[in-house]
Parts: C-alpha cells; structure tokens; sequence
C-alpha cells in the first residue's frame, strides 16, 4: 500500500487497484466504528444514496459531511454507512473501508462490502466515470481478498425492502459481471 499527495489530497494506492481518497480527506470527523469484517465476502451490494449529485471533488466532499452528518448524527450510526462512495467525479471515496463492518444492509453487513454512487438513480443512470470507478473497485475488491473471488453482485433492492440503488442504476449493474 502506497500513500500519496495529488492534487492537495492523500490518495490511498493498493497493489492493482484504482486512487481512493482517504477519509481524513474529506471528513474531520472520527469513526466510532469497531467491528472488524473478515476478508474475501461474498458480496458486493451497490447503493445509491438517493441524494444530490456531484461532478466536482469540492461538491462531492460536501455532500460525503452531509450524508456522514445523516448517519451519524440523525441516525446514530458509528460511522458513514457505507464501505466506499463514489462520485461522478469519477473518484472513489473512503468510508469505512475494507475492514470495518458497514450499516448499508440489514442482515448483510458482515458479509458484505457496500458501495454508494452519490446521487439518486431512479430515473438517471450515473455518469461512465462513476460507473468505471465502481466496476474498477469491485475487481480490486476481489483481487486483493477483501471481495472473495467467486462474490455475487446484489442491487440493495434485492437484500431488503428498498428502491435502492434505483431503477436506472439497478438495469445497469445487472449487466456487470457476477450479478446475481
């Protein structure tokens, strides 16, 4: 693993897989956050946060606080719910990580690794940038053990009671490779 400076940001660099921005990057906030996940999951679960786009690293960290706020304050959560969030910036943003258990999916989140495109989806599909960053996560996930190799695609929707990660994104990933 490789830390370095781009653009004013700390960027998380693994062996093979795409940049992430670190979380002290975007959040002053601490994670409270203590479960620890065991590595190779069987699933990866692809979320929308139904929320306001963005395009732009400064928007998109504005909207990471807000949703962390959401979580976090409203609804009492340890950390921001997901494992890593996406922006149409085309960046992948830390969240709880690859190691720590995230609040994404009921009955799911020990067994799962959650990525949020920011956005609501419902009618719109995310943009190609997001779209290629999410796809890039999801093969580094399980190239380097954190995703077990023969892991299962899920659309929120299909774990529990939600329109998540909208319609529009749910046709796309159900093209992706090991949806199921």
């Amino acid at each position: 693993m490789k830390v370095f400076l781009f653009f004013f940001s700390i960027i998380l660099v693994v062996q093979g897989c795409p940049p992430i921005i670190k979380r002290s990057e975007w959040s002053t906030r601490t994670s409270h956050c203590v479960d620890k996940l065991l590595p190779s999951r069987p699933y990866a679960v692809i979320h929308h946060t139904a929320g306001n786009r963005c395009f732009n690293m400064v928007d998109c960290k504005r909207q990471l606080r807000n949703i962390e706020y959401y979580h976090m304050q409203e609804k009492k959560w340890c950390d921001i719910g997901y494992n890593f969030i996406i922006g149409e910036d085309g960046n992948i943003y830390e969240g709880r990580g690859w190691t720590k258990v995230g609040a994404h999916t009921m009955k799911y989140n020990r067994i799962s690794l959650g990525i949020s495109i920011m956005g609501d989806f419902m009618y719109v599909t995310p943009n190609s940038k997001a779209l290629k960053a999410a796809q890039s996560l999801i093969k580094c996930s399980a190239s380097s053990g954190y995703l077990a190799l023969n892991y299962t695609l899920k659309g929120h929707r299909q774990l529990g009671n939600t329109d998540c990660p909208g319609k529009a994104l749910y046709q796309v990933i159900k093209k992706w490779p090991r949806w199921g």
